[in-house]
Parts: C-alpha cells; structure tokens; sequence
C-alpha cells in the first residue's frame, strides 16, 4: 500500500526519533494450512488470511486486508485513518510503540511475543514434518491404490479374462480325453474281464476233461477187471468143456469095448446073482456128470450174472452219482465263475470311482489350496491396510490434537493482539484536519495473561507418535504503563 505525505511526513519524525527500524522487535512466522505470513516490524502487526495465518500488515498505518477476523490491525504510523471499507482499523501512534519503554513491545510484552513466535515457530516446524510425513503417506497410499486397487496396472496386468475362452476350450479337451480315456480303461477292463471269464471257463473245461479222463480210467480198471473175471470163467468153462470131452470120449470107449464083448456068441449061464447094468450105471454116471456140469455151467452163470449185476449196478450208481456230481460242479462252477465275473466288474468299477474320487479329491484340493492362498493373501492386505489405516486414524487424531492446540494457541494470539488494540485505542484517537499536539499523561492498569502449554508425545521403536498429551496453565499479572500519547491532526486521511 502507498503511503501518504501525512505518512511518510510521521515516519520520518519516527525514524529521526529513534534513529531507525533495527531497535524494534522483528517478529515473523508462518502457518502451514493458510500459507500466510505474519510481520511485525516496529510495532506493527495485522492478522488476516481466514482465520488460520497472519498477514503482514502495513508499517505506515494503512489499510490491511480483513479475513475471517474481524479486521486488521495497523500500527507503528504517526498518522492513521479509520476506514470501512475490509472492515479495516488504523491508529496512529507517534511514539508510544518505539520509543517508550512500557509500550506494546517493551518489557514483558516483547519476551512473551519472543517466547510465543519461538514455541509457534518450534510447532510449526512440527506440523511442517508432520505434513511431510502425512504427504508420504498419502503419496505410498495412493500408489498402494493405483498398484492394487479397482482399475490399478497390476489388476490390468493380471487380468486373465482374455484367457478364459482358451481356458474353457482346454477344460472341454480336457473332459474329452478324460472320458475317451475312462471308455479305453473301461474296454480294457472289459477285455480283461472277458480273459478272465475265458480263462476261468478254460480251466473249468480242463478240470471236467481231467475228472472225465480219471473216470474213464477208473471205468478202465473196472474193464480190465471184468475183463480178467471173463477170461478166468471162460478158462474154467473151457476145463469143463474138455471134462466133458474127455468123459464123452471115455464113455465111447467103454461102450464100444463092451459092444465088442458082447458080440461073441457065448452064452454062459451062471447060476449066479445077477450083474451090475454097467449101461445103466454108465448112463445113471453121465446123468450124474452131466447134471453136475449143467449145476457147475448153472452156478457159474448165476455167479457171473450176480457179480456183472452187482458190478453193472455200481457201475451204474457210480456213474450217476459222477454224473449228478458232475452236474453239480458245472452248476457251482458256472455259479462261481459268475460270481467271480460280477466280482471283478465290481472291482473294476470300485477301481475307476477310487481313481475318479482320487482326481476330483485332488482337483477340489488343490482349488482349496489356491482359494485358501488367495483368502490368505487378501487377508494379509487387508490386515496391512488396516494398520495403515489405525496408523492413519492415528496420526489424523495426533494432527487434529495439533490443530486445536494451534487454534488454541492462535486464540491466545488473537487475544494478546485484541488486548494490545484496545490499549492502542486507549492511548490514540484519530482526528480530521490540522491542529497543534497535546500531549496528556494517562495512567493505564493492564493486564498480562501467560498460558504456558507442555506437550508431551509418546514415541515408539519406530519413532511413531503413540500419543500425544497437552497440559496448559495460565499466569496472570498486572502492571501500571505511562503511555505518552501525542496527538497529530492530519490535513486529510491517509487513502
């Protein structure tokens, strides 16, 4: 803001007075959410900027720019105007701000705004590296949300959806020669079924074969028996045949000799008893022999004809009983082999399902253990996120705590500057026009308030703030200032 010759006329006063700006109190700092600067140089200080930084206000009493506070404060001018226009107030001091030593920035009043910009400049230090660190935060976040989250390159770059017509058409082969595979082992099992049934009707055609080749030598024996008890009776019915013969033969004889005897004409009459009919006796001899050969020929027979029944009816009952035996064990065979068939497909068909619940066990598994990685994994980001999330829950409430501690502090600020106004207001008044100096002695209690804030922060191995603790109390004092207040009535008001 330009000066007015009223202005530059009670600078230069000042100036010569005190011989320059040095001797005053430089005040400066800087809030870090209003960006905004506060200068206080030779008394003078303005508070602007939305409520949260302080403005550098105008050494010459002029017109500061008004915020979210009601208005600003200009001081440090020999001449100052009221004006309306910002809400903006002026007062002009000659030389109570520089020159007297109980003024606004002498004695307590300068080392307690020493002491409050160095404890505001320490905070905001503080909050700077704070931000810094909330500034990183935010920026590894965002990464974090750009790499993993909704939309981010690595959710593009794994995004398999472009596999999945393949994949589907794999898993179609795949079924596919998965069941032209179970329809080959199926025929294969079915082949091996079909050797088994031929084998097993195989060895059961061999077990009938050797059992009828042990039968039939059996029957061969009983032949060869039948055979020997045949010859030994036709050997016997031969000796009785030429027996008989013989008997035949000698009977001849003897009657021919006694044919040949009684030829002769000789009749010899004996008184004698009577002879033995040798005729009678011969024939009563071959009746005798005859039926004894027909009793021996008879006996035989029925000998032979009892043996071959009794043998012919064993052999019979044999044979049936072999036979119904037979039958029996082709029955129990057949039965068994049938068994065994329906045994071996059962087997079989146990064998495939084991194999197919096996595959699908591990199928299912290893999507188990692939689902269970994922889940895992998730829940590893989202316990991460979590504790970046306290942490950031953490650190915002470790802010907001410094935040109200620093709008306390600027409270306290605000009340130092609003008690300093009313004193300026107390001391000089503004008037129209040009008149001499008066000059007047006023008595003036003020009264000194000091808040004296500790904060205490817990810090942990990793230098992260745990908690954060403020205790504050207020000291109060009161002291008696002689302001010398010299008036100047100005031609005009300073624009």
């Amino acid at each position: 803001m330009e000066l007015t010759s009223t202005g530059r006329c009670a600078l230069a006063l000042l100036l010569s007075e005190k011989g320059s700006l040095s001797s005053s109190v430089a005040m400066s700092f800087r809030l870090s959410s209003g960006s905004r600067w506060i200068c206080s140089q030779a008394g003078s200080g303005r508070l602007s900027g939305g409520g949260t930084g302080f403005g550098a206000g105008n050494t010459c009493g002029g017109l500061g720019a008004g915020g979210s506070f009601p208005g600003a404060l200009g001081s440090a001018s020999s001449v100052g105007a009221f004006s309306s226009s910002g809400g903006g107030l002026g007062s002009g001091v000659c030389a109570g701000f520089l020159g007297n030593e109980h003024g606004l920035l002498s004695g307590n009043g300068k080392v307690t705004m020493q002491n409050l910009n160095d404890r505001l400049a320490s905070y905001l230090d503080h909050v700077r590296a704070l931000e810094e660190v909330n500034a990183d935060l935010e920026q590894k976040i965002n990464g974090w949300h750009e790499e993993y989250g909704p939309g981010s390159r690595r959710e593009l770059a794994h995004d398999h959806s472009r596999y999945l017509s393949v994949v589907e058409d794999l898993k179609r082969q795949i079924i596919s020669v998965t069941a032209c595979n179970a329809s080959v082992v199926l025929q294969n099992d079915n082949a091996r079924l079909t050797t088994d049934d031929f084998r097993l009707k195989y060895e059961n055609e061999l077990a009938l074969h050797q059992s009828v080749e042990a039968d039939i030598n059996s029957l061969h024996r009983v032949m060869d028996e039948l055979t020997l008890c045949t010859t030994d009776l036709e050997i016997q019915c031969e000796a009785l045949s030429d027996e008989l013969t013989y008997l035949k033969k000698s009977h001849e004889e003897e009657m021919k000799v006694l044919q040949c005897a009684a030829g002769g004409n000789v009749n010899v009459e004996m008184n004698a008893a009577p002879g033995v009919d040798l005729t009678v006796l011969l024939n009563h001899m071959r009746a005798g022999y005859e039926d004894l050969a027909e009793q021996n020929r008879r006996d035989a027979e029925a000998w032979f004809n009892e043996k071959s029944t009794s043998l012919q009816q064993q052999i019979y009952d044999d044979a049936g009983a072999a036979t119904a035996a037979r039958n029996e064990l082709t029955e129990l065979k057949r039965s068994l082999q049938t068994l065994e068939i329906e045994l071996q497909s059962l087997m079989a068909k146990k064998h495939s399902y084991e194999g197919s619940l096996a595959e699908t066990e591990g199928s299912y598994c290893l999507q188990l253990q692939q689902i269970q990685d994922q889940v895992g994994m998730m829940e590893g980001q989202l316990q991460q996120t979590r504790t970046e999330t306290e942490g950031q829950k953490l650190q915002y409430e470790q802010l907001l705590d410094i935040k109200i501690f620093l709008e306390k502090e600027i409270e306290t600020y605000c009340k130092l500057i609003d008690g300093e106004e009313r004193k300026s207001k107390s001391t000089c008044y503004k008037t129209k026009g040009r008149g001499p100096i008066n000059s007047e002695n006023q008595i003036k209690d003020s009264k000194e308030e000091t808040v004296v804030k500790t904060v205490v922060e817990e810090l942990d191995q990793l230098s992260k703030v745990l908690s954060l603790r403020v205790h504050s109390f207020e000291e109060k004092s009161s002291k008696i200032s002689n302001i010398t207040v010299e008036q100047r009535v100005p031609s005009k008001a300073p624009k």
